[in-house]
């Protein structure tokens, strides 16, 4: 059987042979149950007989008469060997329909980076599994790329199929063939991992075998590729000690090393992404990967300058006890009149960014790539704040909008301390020139506006916590309607 390519000059409606696979039947899903699409111009190419069914398809918006004048990046290692090139530099954005992957793609394109997304479309299947919404309405992907390149003349290419499928991730590599590789495509939430057994194996599975996936296609088919893994500060947990970038040198019994950081991980979502910095280190020692590990914080806000420029660019906003982020869900709290669910003694600090600088830090890895064979970790937030003082800032901020915002604490469904010592470094991407926002009174108002903007929008049956890590069963948990 020969493989379909599906290439489209706007947007199309995939065939319902096309699928987004899963290796676990559970969440194997037909691209149309969620997107009802209109198709043009469709053009259908074969590719050569694999062994493995397997589909592919690619999608890029066009629109004639426009052309992209957008001067093109140069990486740190170009700019120093004074090479230049009329041809873009390829970035695949893998997991580019999420929360930061949209904002990331978007943000790329429009700095002259040739992108390409790489998605399975299911982080919209899990809102429909768990009858959770976006504040935000959210466009289809497909006409997300068509608004981009009718306001911008710019081109996203888009392969929709899922990573763990190898046949696919490998027609993807060699089709685009990426500069750089940025792996955002992760089930990245901490409470669904912790949902049932069902959701914890799915978690490590897609995680991990994902992750592995990414690796030998590099090594196959794009060996000059950089890695720009998204990982997780929740890797290093909270020590009593300060958090280095990581690595740590430590001097025992005489002897001295610097070694990577201890890891401990507090949800089976956060031990999938320990195992991949294991891998991708091990990767580059062994196959010379180049490799950069963004260990980030709890990132917060909605808008970048890109996706404000029209509502059919814009980004998801989760407010929910599943997906939804600590500040942006207080944020939509104190705006629907809800208290401040603040999760136990509220001690628990972590590093926070807005997503303005998840994309500039992204773009400052790219640009200045890991050397063959380099294994780096940045420590990727700007400031640390711990629950209770993110739910005091909110506070204060409401009241000037006349809110009247309360706050109660509530049993904390996680296992972790409440009260800790937290101090950790994050001076590689401020040294490679991060100009971060922080969290100020004016950003507080414009997230408390947003909400407020959409209110409507809240199911309040969605605002209290629903997963305990310590209830968590084997039996697959059931949505409440």
């Amino acid at each position: 059987m020969k493989m379909a390519h599906l290439v489209a000059s706007c947007s199309f409606t995939p065939s319902p042979a096309v699928k987004t696979y899963s290796k676990s039947p559970s969440y194997c899903c037909n691209v149309t149950q969620f997107q009802s699409l209109k198709c043009s111009n469709l053009v259908l190419k074969s590719c050569p007989k694999r062994p493995k069914k397997s589909f592919v398809t690619r999608a890029s918006a066009a629109v004639q008469g426009q052309t992209d004048k957008t001067q093109t990046p140069l990486t740190g290692n170009q700019e120093a060997s004074g090479h230049s090139s009329s041809k873009p530099k390829k970035v695949m954005v893998i997991g580019g329909d999420g929360y930061c992957g949209w904002a990331t793609a978007l943000h790329l394109s429009n700095k002259g980076y040739e992108v390409a997304i790489v998605d399975n479309l299911v982080r919209r299947l899990f809102d429909h599994q768990l009858g959770l919404d976006s504040l935000t309405p959210i466009s289809s992907i497909q006409n997300r790329i068509r608004r981009w390149k009718s306001l911008t003349g710019k081109t996203i290419q888009l392969y929709i199929g899922d990573i763990c499928d190898f046949d696919f991730l490998s027609e993807a590599f060699k089709s685009f063939e990426p500069d750089s590789a940025v792996h955002f495509g992760e089930q990245r939430s901490a409470p669904y991992s912790m949902i049932d057994r069902s959701r914890a194996v799915y978690t490590q599975h897609n995680n991990v075998i994902g992750t592995l996936n990414v690796l030998f296609a590099i090594k196959e088919f794009s060996e000059e590729c950089h890695l720009v893994k998204l990982g997780t500060m929740g890797e290093y947990g909270t020590p009593n000690i300060d958090i280095e970038e990581g690595f740590i040198t430590i001097t025992h019994n005489g002897r001295t090393d610097t070694l990577p950081y201890p890891k401990q991980a507090s949800s089976f979502y956060h031990l999938s992404k320990v195992h991949d910095s294991h891998n991708i280190a091990f990767t580059c020692k062994a196959w010379g990967i180049r490799a950069t590990d963004l260990n980030q914080g709890v990132v917060y806000g909605v808008r970048t300058d890109e996706t404000a420029m029209h509502e059919e660019l814009s980004n998801r906003f989760d407010y929910d006890g599943v997906f939804g982020t600590a500040l942006n869900r207080f944020c939509v709290q104190a705006a629907v009149g809800h208290p401040l669910t603040v999760y136990g003694k509220g001690g628990q600090t972590r590093g926070y960014l807005d997503i303005r600088d998840t994309v500039q830090c992204v773009e400052l890895a790219i640009a200045n790539p890991a050397k063959p064979g380099e294994f780096r970790v940045f420590n990727q937030f700007t400031e640390q704040f711990s629950v209770n003082e993110l739910a005091k800032l909110v506070t204060a901020a409401g009241a000037k909008l006349g809110l009247e915002v309360q706050t109660k604490s509530v049993p904390n469904p996680r296992v972790e301390a409440e009260e800790h010592y937290y101090n950790a470094k994050h001076t590689k991407l401020m040294e490679l020139g991060l100009e971060p926002h922080l969290l100020s009174d004016s950003l507080l108002d414009s997230l408390l506006n947003f909400a407020v903007q959409y209110k409507d929008r809240v199911d309040t049956a969605q605002i209290m916590p629903s997963v305990s890590w310590k209830k968590m069963s084997a039996k697959p948990k059931t949505v409440s309607v």
